[in-house]
């Protein structure tokens, strides 16, 4: 697979050769540089896709190597401009990070930058999805500021779309349930507002519904009508492992205030 590599680079490196050496021509020559550049935009291409084929290669060898040639390949789809390719990559070593190393961190860096290639290409729904990674991830570091200005970014930018509306009350709910960490009732009392604002439906969803229900829970510290409400949630809305491993950690929280007392 490094032949390929090293093949794909000698390529690129007399494609920029070949344009330098047409330019030397002037006008003349012009349409020579412009195919020559053309030609050269589509080497470029096939070093990046060579370099996203090796990496194919090296995830069921190495995870690091596989990095190198994801990066490598966003720097050649960077090259050219198509940053929808860049992103897809960039969103491929986010997932290398957070299952094969794993590097929460460097995982969010890396969703978060597909995120903005994303928004550049003009694909939405990906942007969203990489966001939603990094809201999620900034939750498990304990940022939970940060994950809820995310919710709060992605639902408000979906509400009027026809396409990603749907998604409004799931963005809601996680914020609500960064908020409950905080174990401040008044807090939680005015994100239940600032929600309805937003979305004068989000009153009448089960979303709501299961987000007052572990709020007032969480503001009594009763971890046994804690656990019910979390376990009848599960007959209400869509359970993800987030959402999940999320409210074990609060219910775990409430479990130590209930020690202590």
């Amino acid at each position: 697979m490094a032949d390929v590599i090293a093949f794909a680079e000698e390529f690129k490196k007399k494609a920029d050769k070949q344009i330098n050496r047409w330019a030397v021509f002037g006008s003349k020559y012009k349409d020579a540089a412009t195919w020559g550049k053309a030609a050269a935009a589509y080497l470029k291409l096939a070093a990046a896709s060579a370099y996203a084929e090796a990496e194919n290669f090296y995830k069921k060898i190495s995870v690091t190597d596989a990095i190198s040639c994801f990066d490598q390949a966003v720097n050649q789809f960077m090259e050219i401009g198509n940053f929808n390719m860049a992103a897809v990559y960039c969103m491929e070593i986010g997932e290398l990070y957070e299952v094969g190393l794993p590097d929460v961190e460097k995982s969010t860096a890396y969703y978060k930058r597909a995120a903005d290639l994303f928004q550049s290409a003009e694909v939405s729904r990906s942007a969203f999805e990489c966001m939603q990674r990094v809201a999620q991830f900034s939750a498990q570091l304990e940022q939970y500021p940060r994950a809820i200005e995310i919710y709060e970014n992605l639902a408000h930018q979906s509400l009027n779309n026809k396409f990603l509306n749907y998604l409004v009350k799931g963005y809601l709910l996680n914020a609500g349930l960064c908020h409950l960490y905080e174990v401040d009732v008044f807090t939680i009392s005015n994100a239940l507002e600032h929600f309805e604002e937003m979305d004068p439906t989000f009153s009448g969803t089960h979303e709501y519904k299961f987000l007052a229900d572990l709020a007032a829970s969480v503001d009594k510290e009763d971890v046994q009508r804690f656990t019910v409400v979390f376990r009848e949630g599960h007959s209400m809305i869509r359970q993800d492992p987030w959402k999940t491993r999320f409210l074990l950690r609060v219910k775990k929280m409430l479990k130590a205030k209930e020690d202590e007392q």
